[in-house]
């Protein structure tokens, strides 16, 4: 696969396209980092992903949601 940039509100949003699936694949902390303005992007999905594992009484989401 290879890895085909593109712009949000003239930010840099990585993305890989899968062509067996015809799906677009985009990498999730770039778009956090557009999304929040977090200087630590990665460190905001971190604890995000950690907050929805607390609320749902398990770490089935944790495990299920993972970084591109």
């Amino acid at each position: 696969m290879k890895i085909l940039p593109t712009q949000f509100e003239g930010r840099d949003i990585r993305r890989v396209y899968d062509e067996a699936t015809e799906a677009w694949w985009f990498s999730v902390i770039d778009v956090v980092q557009v999304l929040t303005d977090s200087s630590n992007a990665r460190r905001y999905w971190s604890d995000l992903k950690r907050k929805l594992a607390q609320e749902a009484g398990s770490e089935q989401p944790y495990e299920k949601i993972v970084q591109f």
